[in-house]
């Protein structure tokens, strides 16, 4: 690689920081609105029946597209697709937090995915076309893993406060903030990408993709509040997947491949792929039980639940930007990734021990810190290696293909772990012979802690599979680029 003159440098870094706030955005905003739910509620008026839909027509939306955006970002240009991606999710922060009804709250959130799903492939794809050079890389993608990796958590927090000190509405109108930064930063730092026009937009794989992963997400969802033997989810479910096979079907014929399945034939990619399906699972176990626990049994109030996640990213900073960092590009992602799995595993073994009485720093802490340092070490180097050796033609496409994967993993991760939960709860308190209402109130408790257990047992059993399953997979050394990929910076 030829010498970078020191201008390009810093503004390969500006860049940097500017895609890091766009996904930050995007990541952040699927849990920023859940602690506000309760107080949205109360405003417009809406069923606690139909209170899900708020969060899952985002998910929806930016579930289905995404395959859809990744190859947008690849036609229209990184920087266009930015603006637009950009540019939308803002208008639809906007009419969501001005909303006077459900139905419009619903439709803006469904929009916001629909942009997000533009906007974050074309962030990742344009620090998979900046960022060249190994050492480079691997700094690059440990930073933007760590807060890709904490943006559940940020949205706890950001969602906790905003609720509690101005308004919920504030949760959606806090995009516009976020929004104006990174358009500034895209005129000023990232250098316009030419559009594949030689390829066209693959309308079938388009419709067999998205209606795919539509009912497969909504299956998921639809699990979450019924159960996983009610005909709309298994029905959901399978008429997903015929869908996405019949996609790959086409995808082999296909003269213009929506998703081209050279992306995935290479082993190290599709060890990093698994690595970030699994962890998107268990950060979600991990995120949306302990919510629970702190608020419900150990009674913290949103913004102290928020500020309890603290220490998870931290962890998470830390582990990613400096281990990573540091070893990513001496090592590659075969070391970190399958030892960050064993320390996510020991983490939620730790969180399977809480108690009814139990104290933060005592109980609590020790799992964060433990489960953190374990995602920062799978996040950049999986997101890096997945990335590595992508054609520019094919960056949009290969970044959706992450995207997805850890969209698909967090919603699995909340319908299948919510349903375990649940489940083992129920029988607990069916075994249960509690008499009086102070002892079946103290049954009540004991079981949804069992609940909470047997959802983190299960959540180290993912971990303790995907080290095992990526120590396999993954290749030893640092992934290679493509000859033809040249810095655009």
């Amino acid at each position: 690689m030829t010498y970078a003159p020191r201008h390009a440098i810093v503004r390969r870094w500006w860049t940097l920081a500017v895609m890091s706030i766009a996904s930050l955005m995007v990541v952040l905003d699927a849990t920023v609105i859940n602690i506000a739910l309760p107080r949205a509620q109360l405003a417009l008026g809406f069923s606690t029946a139909n209170r899900q839909w708020v969060i899952t027509s985002y998910a929806l939306a930016f579930g289905s597209l995404l395959l859809v955006g990744g190859r947008l970002s690849d036609l229209w240009g990184r920087r266009n697709a930015l603006y637009i991606g950009l540019v939308g999710f803002a208008v639809a922060s906007a009419v969501g937090g001005a909303a006077h009804s459900f139905s419009m709250l619903v439709t803006a959130r469904a929009v916001q995915g629909a942009f997000g799903a533009v906007l974050a492939p074309a962030a990742l794809a344009t620090l998979t076309t900046t960022f060249l050079d190994p050492k480079e890389r691997a700094k690059a993608f440990s930073i933007f893993g760590a807060i890709s990796a904490s943006g559940a958590a940020i949205g706890l927090l950001l969602g906790g406060a905003l609720t509690q000190w101005t308004s919920w509405r504030w949760c959606l109108f806090i995009n516009l903030f976020f929004a104006a930064i990174a358009l500034m930063g895209v005129v000023l730092f990232v250098i316009p990408g030419k559009a594949q026009h030689r390829t066209r937009l693959d309308l079938l794989g388009t419709v067999l993709a998205s209606g795919g992963l539509f009912f497969v997400v909504y299956g998921l969802s639809h699990a979450v509040s019924t159960s996983w033997s009610d005909e709309i989810t298994w029905g959901s479910l399978a008429l997903g997947t015929v869908l996405l096979l019949l996609f790959i079907r086409w995808q082999q014929r296909s003269k213009y491949p929506l998703l081209p399945l050279r992306l995935v034939t290479n082993r190290t990619r599709g060890g990093s792929l698994i690595a970030l399906f699994i962890t998107s699972i268990g950060i979600f176990g991990i995120s949306l039980f302990l919510a629970y626990y702190l608020q419900t049994t150990l009674g913290y109030s949103p913004l102290r639940t928020g500020v309890a996640f603290l220490p998870l990213v931290g962890a998470i900073a830390f582990s990613a930007t400096m281990a990573s960092a540091r070893l990513l590009a001496k090592v590659g992602p075969r070391p970190l990734v399958p030892a960050g799995m064993i320390l996510g595993m020991l983490g939620t073994v730790l969180f399977t021990r809480l108690t009814a009485n139990a104290d933060y720093v005592g109980h609590v802490l020790p799992g964060l810190i433990v489960a953190g340092l374990g995602l920062g070490l799978i996040f950049a180097p999986a997101t890096a290696s997945a990335t590595a050796a992508i054609k520019p033609s094919d960056a949009g496409a290969a970044s959706a293909m992450v995207n997805t994967t850890q969209q698909i993993g967090g919603s699995m991760g909340t319908s299948l772990l919510n349903t375990i939960a649940v489940s083992a709860t129920m029988g607990a308190m069916r075994g249960s012979h509690a008499v009086g209402a102070a002892a079946k109130s103290a049954a009540k408790v004991q079981a949804t802690l069992h609940g909470y257990s047997m959802a983190f047992w299960w959540c180290a059993a993912f971990f303790g599979v995907g080290a095992i399953v990526t120590f396999i997979l993954l290749e030893s050394g640092v992934p290679e680029l493509e000859p033809e990929l040249v810095p655009l910076l």
